[in-house]
């Protein structure tokens, strides 16, 4: 892989850096610590701002009206797009079109008329409903919820949990069992959340800041046979590529807020002083930030290795693994030592490090564990066979 930065990439990474200093930075001295949206006509005039660059909608393909725009070069962008307080849970505050489910462009063409030209205008939101509460690591065995064929209507039943946006959605993704065990036995379906039958239970906080998930339940809710998604028996090959492809710039985010606490970290350390003598020349400081710089660019070259295999089309399912793993367990320990160093303030909501530091904390159990990471990774070495 060449780690060398095309005069386009470099381009790029300077506009969208400008963009986060001088557009959304200035805004956040308003808002609230944990604030996670914007008034809308701020988004509105961020958003032409961001099409004005021809960044808008970057997991759009070009055939549908998104940028060109490559892997690696999208994984600078989250890098760069995550440097302010809002960094993790809305990147530039969706500004940037937010993440598309990329399913949706598999749709037929009845479907994408219903359901995704609309969600790309930005008409519809969707969610991703895969989760349960019987675990949502392990998908292929964990799905309780059925779909039974009934004339030409499904019917299913059954609960999601852990779905963010659930309650804001006009539909949903949404997997279900309509075969026998394993993941052969699992069919997306397109549904809508105001049909008969389907209930957001309850939003589900979570020690992060602003982010929540909801509970969904599903009571005999129908579901007309043409609004499955892909092919029948088809939904966990749907689920697993779109983990598999989002775990990258997913990585990337975190390596984003890490850069910004660590720049936080340098420069306080230079300013403050104890004891007649400013942080920075105390050794143990000093070896906080050596490991900071160790920790961010292992992460970040795990991360480009990833998105630059999947550009070139070669298999990136366990450097994929590696650069979620590496780079949200890193990052978190950047932001720690980060907080350590500005003492009491370090915590204090003046700064965004504690809000960092409660979302990264998510971030090593979203789009799976450390622990599955792991588990995929060992399959890698030791081949599928490994249980």
């Amino acid at each position: 892989m060449d780690l060398a930065l095309s005069d386009e990439q470099r381009m790029i990474v300077d506009m969208v850096r400008r963009f986060v200093r001088e557009e959304i930075l200035p805004l956040e001295e308003s808002l609230d610590p944990d604030a996670d949206e914007l008034p809308p006509e701020e988004l509105a005039r961020l958003v032409d701002i961001v099409k004005e660059m021809g960044l808008y909608g970057l997991d759009t393909p070009p055939e549908y009206g998104g940028p060109d725009i490559d892997l690696v070069t999208r994984s600078l962008i989250a890098i760069e797009c995550s440097q302010h307080r809002a960094g993790l849970y809305a990147p530039c505050y969706y500004a940037f079109g937010g993440a598309r489910q990329a399913q949706m462009f598999e749709a037929t063409e009845s479907q994408k008329d219903k359901y995704l030209y609309p969600m790309l205008r930005g008409e519809k939101k969707v969610f991703f409903g895969l989760s349960e509460p019987s675990g949502g690591s392990d998908p292929a065995r964990s799905i309780q919820t059925r779909a039974v064929r009934d004339g030409d209507d499904w019917v299913l039943n059954g609960t999601k949990l852990w779905i963010s946006g659930a309650d804001r959605a006009d539909y949903g993704l949404l997997f279900a069992r309509t075969g026998g065990p394993g993941g052969k036995g699992v069919t997306c379906f397109i549904v809508e959340t105001d049909w008969p039958g389907f209930h957001v239970r309850r939003v589900v906080h979570t020690l992060r800041s602003a982010k929540y998930a909801t509970e969904i339940q599903l009571e005999d809710l129908r579901v007309p046979h043409e609004n499955i998604l892909g092919k029948e028996g088809g939904g966990f090959a749907i689920a697993s590529e779109r983990l598999s492809h989002q775990r990258i710039p997913y990585a990337a985010e975190c390596i984003g807020v890490a850069v910004k606490a660590n720049e936080m970290a340098v420069e306080y350390a230079k300013i403050r002083e104890t004891f007649g003598a400013p942080l920075s020349s105390r050794q143990g400081i000093q070896w906080m930030l050596v490991e900071n710089e160790i920790d961010l660019r292992t992460a970040r070259l795990f991360v480009l290795d990833a998105a630059d295999k999947a550009d070139r089309g070669e298999p990136y399912r366990m450097e994929s693994a590696l650069a979620k793993l590496i780079a949200s367990e890193a990052s978190g320990r950047v932001v720690d030592r980060s907080m350590q160093i500005h003492g009491g303030l370090g915590v204090a909501k003046d700064l965004p490090l504690e809000r960092w530091y409660r979302e990264l904390r998510i971030r090593r159990i979203g789009e799976g564990p450390s622990e599955v990471q792991k588990h995929v990774i060992a399959r890698e070495i030791f081949g599928s066979g490994l249980h």
